[in-house]
């Protein structure tokens, strides 16, 4: 063989197309209560103040009528949209298709745009009143929903039972039904790994069953567990919602929609992948979602 036959040796380039590290889908969607909206703004739940039996003051005596509060909560959309061009001359130089992995990519942000639309809510101001031309804002009520970094320690910790226990003692106290309304923490990470470092959540001498399913944390006192890296962080704190179901509502004007076209405009009639959703989110109700910090110093999420 000749000495020079290392000039013809070729290299090989495959075909095959993978997505970089990110989130790949929604976590949070199937956790909230959702609703299809149409308008400005949508109002998900009408909802009625309390009623009171009282002692008649005396026989015969005049009916005393209640007018308990009626009002609405709203949710407003929020519209977004993505689109990535394909050059047509670009595709006849490689033997890779990225039509399909690019529409996978802007599924995968369709997903992450969903959780961050609630993320963006759990702790925000949130809007009622009879319509929209007559709003009374509430603010998160960090005195009644939130559960220090602090609590049970003399410092800042990471996510403890104690820290859990409280947040199922709040709910209850504020009669929320735990049995049919789902309560669902949302923790990342760093939380995870606090968890897993306590021997009351891993040992079996403390649960009637295994709380890791397949080495995954999926329920711990009667919560759902979801891992999540977009929580709200800041000042190494990470700031843990806990909701029940009917606590969070994520409104969709327009689901994801994709179209694909050629461009004939513009040079070499690229191939456009164009996509558009519009949807909002709101806390629903006072007492149906809390707060918990836990310290964290692994920073804010670090993909897409």
């Amino acid at each position: 063989m000749s000495a020079n036959f290392v000039n013809l040796v070729t290299q090989e380039f495959t075909s095959t197309v993978q997505l970089l590290l990110q989130q790949k889908e929604s976590l949070l969607s199937g956790a909230v209560s959702r609703g299809t909206h149409v308008g400005k703004a949508a109002s998900p739940v009408n909802q009625v103040g309390v009623v009171q039996f009282q002692t008649p003051s005396g026989r015969y005596s005049p009916l005393n009528r209640q007018d308990p509060d009626m009002t609405r909560r709203w949710v407003f959309p929020v519209d977004a949209e993505a689109m990535v061009m394909i050059d047509s001359f670009d595709q006849l130089k490689s033997i890779v298709d990225p039509m399909s992995a690019e529409s996978q990519a802007i599924m995968a942000a369709a997903g992450r745009y969903m959780d961050d639309r609630l993320f963006g809510s759990f702790f925000a101001t949130a809007y009622t009143g009879p319509d929209t031309g007559s709003l009374t804002s509430e603010s998160f009520n960090t005195t009644n929903f939130r559960i220090a970094s602090t609590f049970g320690a003399s410092s800042a910790t990471g996510l403890t039972v104690a820290k859990i226990i409280e947040a199922r003692r709040i709910l209850r106290h504020y009669h929320n039904e735990l049995e049919t309304d789902m309560p669902t923490m949302v923790i990342g990470s760093q939380q995870e790994a606090d968890l897993l470092n306590q021997v009351q959540v891993v040992s079996t001498e403390y649960n009637d069953r295994p709380v890791l399913v397949d080495g995954r944390l999926k329920q711990f006192l009667g919560f759902n567990i979801i891992v999540s890296e977009r929580i709200p962080y800041g000042s190494n704190l990470r700031q843990v919602p806990v909701f029940v179901k009917s606590g969070m509502h994520l409104g969709t004007w327009q689901d994801i929609q994709i179209d694909i076209s050629q461009r004939k405009d513009l040079s070499s009639q690229p191939w456009q992948i164009y996509a558009k959703l519009s949807m909002g989110a709101t806390r629903t109700e006072a007492g149906k979602v809390l707060q918990i910090l836990c310290s964290d110093t692994t920073g804010g999420d670090i993909t897409p």
